[in-house]
């Protein structure tokens, strides 16, 4: 790929510049020093790509379906800008985890698709989890072994497992997976605060979209919430303002340093109301919202522009905001040359008008065509 630039405001690693970003094939060449205001012109701006941590499917294609859905969803992904992501599977009986993990496996070692995102590895939600916070995973939840995430962890690279600490033999499990430099994430639990300390004390960091699916503060019984808001560094939280209260998002952001935001978009993203497959489930999305038949709330339909807009919204910085939709992921998963811009970087951008639409997006110096803007 040939070398080119691209001048606006910049939300660079040390702040606001503006002038002209180098590219040179897939890495950030040139970084602007000059320095950028991004309320005070009508410059574009340009912002890292964003990174997800959480996604099942997009465009009609889910990460369980039984063909080739990776190279669909992760090119409607990185049309609103998501520049890199975990496709993420859902419980289910092991040999079909299985057989969908050794596609992935395939999938993720070919080169990067044309105008898609970099697919980095899995999150493996399920089946380590509680029966009894199932959330919409089916009812294959099971418990953990070494033996098993050996085999899993052949198949293809697993980089995050959302896991139930409170079953006996999952702090053995977390300790394995951390010494594996694999994530171990607490979700889908019902375990107490005591349990949730004794999880991050093992070595767990982070928590699967949080608030949902566990064990929620109350202040003679604080919950997997409490010991999140009271210890965690990390955390996901799912911003379509659906899953989560607004004021619940704005405490858990104020509380939690690097806590940062997932799609956990399923199938009906980016395509009309109507029913869709999650895993083995069917779901419908309506109302901007995908649930089972009896309600329960079943992923989502947000892409991550919308999540950055909805944090503006909510009064956070742009540059705060991106940090939540791409430092802070890319950092979680020990990334220093994603999520950001600096020289040496990825070439993953975003380049957004005044209204926080992408316009142009780059995945590793590729530009990719952005969804058409609603007129």
């Amino acid at each position: 790929m040939n070398a080119h630039t691209i001048t606006g405001n910049v939300l660079s690693a040390s702040g606001w510049r503006y002038g002209t970003i180098g590219i040179q094939q897939d890495r950030i060449s040139l970084v602007p020093q000059a320095p950028g205001d991004p309320d005070t012109n009508d410059d574009v701006l340009i912002i890292p790509g964003f990174v997800d941590l959480h996604v099942h499917g997009a465009g009609g294609a889910d990460v369980m379906d039984s063909g080739e859905p990776f190279e669909v969803l992760a090119r409607m992904h990185a049309r609103h800008g998501t520049t890199s992501l975990l496709t993420t599977t859902m419980t289910a009986p092991r040999e079909e985890i299985e057989a969908v993990l050794a596609k992935l496996g395939r999938y993720i070692a070919q080169p990067r698709a044309p105008s898609s995102a970099r697919v980095l590895g899995v999150h493996l939600e399920g089946p380590y989890i509680n029966r009894g916070r199932l959330g919409s995973q089916p009812d294959f939840a099971i418990t953990a072994s070494i033996e098993q995430l050996e085999h899993q962890c052949s198949l293809a690279p697993l980089k995050v497992v959302t896991l139930a600490p409170e079953i006996p033999g999952h702090l053995e499990l977390v300790r394995y997976l951390v010494k594996k430099g694999i994530r171990a994430q607490i979700g889908h639990t019902l375990g107490t605060y005591e349990q949730g300390l004794q999880a991050l004390e093992s070595g767990a960091r982070g928590f699967t979209h949080l608030f949902n699916a566990m064990t929620p503060l109350n202040h003679r019984a604080p919950g997997m919430v409490g010991t999140a808001l009271a210890h965690a560094d990390y955390c996901e939280l799912i911003p379509d303002l659906v899953h989560v209260h607004p004021g619940a998002l704005l405490a858990a952001l104020r509380a939690i340093p690097k806590a940062y935001c997932v799609s956990d978009s399923t199938a009906g993203a980016g395509m009309p109301d109507g029913e869709y497959r999650l895993g083995r489930q069917r779901v419908t999305k309506s109302l901007g919202c995908v649930r089972l038949a009896d309600g329960t709330l079943a992923g989502s339909t947000l892409t991550l522009d919308q999540g950055l807009r909805n944090l503006v919204n909510l009064g956070f910085s742009i540059a705060d905001a991106s940090a939540r939709v791409s430092r802070y992921p890319a950092d979680y998963l020990g990334l220093p040359d994603r999520g950001r811009i600096e020289s040496g970087a990825w070439a993953d951008l975003v380049v957004l008008d005044r209204e926080l639409r992408p316009i142009a997006v780059y995945v590793e110096g590729e530009s990719v065509e952005p969804m058409p803007i609603p007129s």
